[in-house]
């Protein structure tokens, strides 16, 4: 099996090679090479990439899917800037600031429907579960957002609500993306299935990861300014997990949480992590989503090659710094 950097690398020269036809419709199709070429870690087109070789099929035959599920993924982050009202996305304006709301929502769809023309072209055998997969992890994906947004208005979450969001939200597509990757690799019933819970654990560790990194990571290396869950008020694992360990700090987290959006607010919130012993709680947790990612990967028929490829990425992934 390659690196999983290599698998990055042929969705990337893929993504780059997009050509949409423009010429009067400059104002739909920029936005979504825009939103396409803002770079990132590919990281779902690369577990289609390298599940399909991990069952034992070339990757180039899993490609075009690959770059649809991180086209799908690109069409989410177009209307999730706009419901969060980011500025910017990877270090650079959001598509709905660099041009406006209605132009991301648009764009935005029009992504999801070549989203789908892509991950269609496989195999006519394996097109139903194919396409099943995608539009199962699709409407996860939605249910998980709005959970999300819902948790926005209330002042506490149960852990095991939040928890459940993300293997909505962020789970379902690096499932999906797994899963459909198996599929093309020939994989059993089976093991397609231990590959979405692969995915959707690995998922679970992830998110918990960008919810640390959003506090407490590096504005330069993370790719958008620090602080932003805190100021939209936004449920993450940090904020769940220390309301629900009660106490003073718990109290005055709730208070801190009803300033008004800025830097004091950030400072405020971040320090009453800090003695709760918040970091270390999170990188816990990440770990324990990663090894259950781990076990999923175990179960399966794949190859200590493939297995031990599995865990360089999941170490790969917990700890980075954007």
């Amino acid at each position: 099996m390659k690196r999983t950097s290599e698998y990055a690398a042929i969705a990337e020269a893929e993504i780059r090679a997009i050509s949409l036809p423009k010429e009067n419709l400059e104002g739909l199709y920029a936005p979504v090479e825009y939103g396409m070429q803002a770079g990132g870690k590919r990281l779902r087109p690369t577990l289609v990439l390298m599940t399909a070789d991990a069952f034992g099929q070339n990757p180039e035959k899993a490609l075009k899917p690959a770059v649809g599920i991180e086209m799908f993924h690109n069409f989410t982050l177009l209307h999730d800037d706009v419901m969060d009202k980011s500025a910017l996305r990877r270090g650079r304006p959001t598509v709905h600031s660099k041009w406006d709301e209605n132009t991301a929502i648009l764009s935005g769809d029009t992504m999801l429907t070549l989203a789908t023309e892509y991950v269609a072209d496989v195999d006519d055998s394996i097109l139903r579960p194919v396409l099943d997969t995608f539009n199962r992890q699709a409407l996860r994906v939605y249910e998980g957002q709005r959970l999300d947004m819902d948790f926005e208005s209330r002042e506490e979450v149960g852990l095991e609500e939040y928890i459940e969001m993300i293997k909505a939200k962020t789970g379902a597509l690096l499932g999906g993306a797994a899963k459909i990757g198996a599929l093309i690799g020939g994989a059993s019933k089976e093991d397609a299935e231990r590959m979405y819970d692969f995915g959707v654990m690995l998922g679970v560790a992830f998110q918990i990861e960008d919810d640390y990194l959003d506090t407490f990571g590096n504005a330069e290396t993370f790719g958008k300014p620090i602080g932003g869950d805190i100021n939209n008020n936004k449920m993450t694992f940090l904020m769940v997990k220390a309301l629900s360990m009660g106490g003073a700090n718990a109290e005055a987290l709730k208070v801190a949480m009803k300033m008004p959006e800025g830097p004091t607010k950030v400072k405020t919130v971040t320090r009453i992590y800090e003695a709760m012993g918040m970091p270390a709680i999170s990188k816990a947790e990440a770990a324990a989503y990663s090894s259950k990612a781990l076990t999923a990967i175990k179960k399966t028929s794949l190859s200590d090659e493939a297995r031990e490829a599995y865990r360089k990425l999941i170490e790969k992934l917990i700890g980075r710094s954007k």
